[in-house]
């Protein structure tokens, strides 16, 4: 099948080269002429692991191409998909829909046969209906459907959630619409995962309330590891016991400082702003929304403290800054809360991160990169882990004791335990979830 991905950002490039690998014509379209240059020659823009070597494979047995000229890349497709961005407005905490819709008008404006135009994109229930209005607009003759194919796509494994996924949603109007849908699909049905047809606004809502629910599990456990703090208790194993309950399951019950990425915090303002234009408040999803951020600025308290009350003058080394492991990317990254409280407040913040600086060198000013953890630590006052790269989960932390000043460690990814940091010679262990402690005595 002849396909058509507007937009190369993360969902459109890793959607596109995976229905390539499916066996199908695949042509990715993008405004950015830079951008289709790299593409064209061999480089992949983003960092997601397996994606450079399976583009090439596909590029390779000419399923596979990449264009500026939207107009060449519709004239023989059966279905075109749209995988440009919705960030979150200013000002209202609305999904940006105008992307979307110039890229339908586009669409209209191109195709001169049937065509399934797909809305791959994260938009808010009503949105394939207004995309149909704006194409039926643009060119009345067409003959076209339209049709909601959310992504599920966790950035770090994004291919394995392409080519194995826990389930396709599809939402359509017409049995013509769903018979597109099934060919590009077909290869994951023969191997039967799940692929869940439904209406327009059904899908749509799917992805919302995934997500949603998905932060709301975040969040709660990081509620639950604040009161462990508090009590005594142990989050690593609350989390534990918790899990072990399969209504519940083990899957994002691990505490740490706040949920971020490109997804969890757009789609929850936007699911709440939904519930607040039907005039049905989700309330719980905007708790959600004030716990995160509450939760990032507690870790800065907590580093204030291992810093005995002023970050004034101490160098703190932070290890990883990107939202998540596997990935460069830094969208609502608690890093961007907490690194810039550590430089406002006077710090000297050393940053290593595998991925991170190519965005974060922009994002976050004032900080100085260092690719390599123990260097990174040479006389510092306080070190903090913010994400947890494999890189980091097995430190020798004898070494970056002796190498610190004052070694004082915040493990906020909870990766470490108290007994490794005293053994490794620590004078403070702080985590998540689990009592403080002090391993030294403070001095007076």
């Amino acid at each position: 099948m002849k396909i058509a991905m507007i937009g190369t950002g993360y969902v459109g490039l890793v959607s596109g080269v995976c229905f390539s690998d499916f066996g199908h014509d695949v042509v990715c379209v993008d405004k950015d002429p830079a951008k289709i240059e790299k593409l064209n020659n061999g480089n992949v823009p983003i960092f997601e692991p397996g994606l450079e070597q399976l583009m090439a494979k596909n590029v390779d047995a000419g399923r596979l191409s990449f264009t500026g000229d939207l107009n060449a890349a519709i004239a023989e497709a059966e279905a075109v998909f749209i995988a440009v961005g919705t960030p979150t407005r200013r000002g209202d905490g609305h999904a940006d829909l105008s992307y979307v819709m110039a890229a339908a008008e586009e669409i209209a404006k191109a195709a001169d046969r049937y065509v399934v135009i797909v809305t791959k994109s994260t938009v808010p229930v009503g949105t394939n209906r207004q995309v149909k209005q704006v194409v039926k607009k643009a060119n009345p003759d067409l003959d076209f459907d339209v049709a909601s194919n959310p992504e599920f796509l966790r950035e770090g494994a994004a291919i394995e959630d392409f080519m194995k996924p826990d389930r396709v949603i599809v939402g359509v109007q017409t049995d013509r619409a769903a018979e597109v849908m099934a060919e590009i699909y077909r290869p994951l049905y023969l191997r039967d995962f799940p692929i869940l047809t439904t209406d327009l606004e059904t899908a749509e809502m799917i992805k919302y309330a995934s997500n949603a629910f998905l932060a709301t599990k975040i969040t709660f456990i990081n509620e639950i590891a604040a009161l462990c703090e508090r009590t005594g208790a142990d989050v690593k194993r609350v989390s534990h016991g918790m899990g072990l309950d399969k209504r519940i399951g083990d899957k994002f019950l691990h505490a740490g400082p706040g949920y971020g990425g490109s997804c969890f915090p757009k789609d929850t303002r936007a699911l709440a702003r939904i519930g607040q234009d039907h005039g049905l408040p989700m309330q719980i999803t905007e708790k959600v929304i004030n716990v995160n951020e509450e939760m990032k600025r507690r870790m800065i308290d907590k580093l204030l403290d291992l810093c005995d009350g002023s970050f004034n003058g101490k160098i703190v080394s932070i290890l990883g800054v990107t939202f998540k492991p596997d990935t460069d990317d830094m969208r609502e990254a608690p890093a961007l809360t907490i690194v810039p409280a550590l430089v406002g407040g006077g710090a000297k913040v050393r940053v290593c991160d595998p991925q991170g600086q190519h965005e974060g060198e922009s994002l976050l000013p004032g900080v100085h990169w260092q690719d390599d953890p123990y260097k990174c630590v040479n006389n510092a006052h306080l070190l903090v882990i913010l994400t947890q790269w494999n890189e980091f989960r097995a430190l020798d932390l004898k070494k970056i004791a002796k190498k610190m000043a004052t070694p004082r460690f915040a493990d906020l990814r909870n990766i470490y335990s108290v007994k490794d940091a005293k053994r490794a010679g620590f004078e403070a262990y702080e985590s998540v979830g689990r009592t403080g402690y002090w391993l030294r005595q403070k001095e007076e």
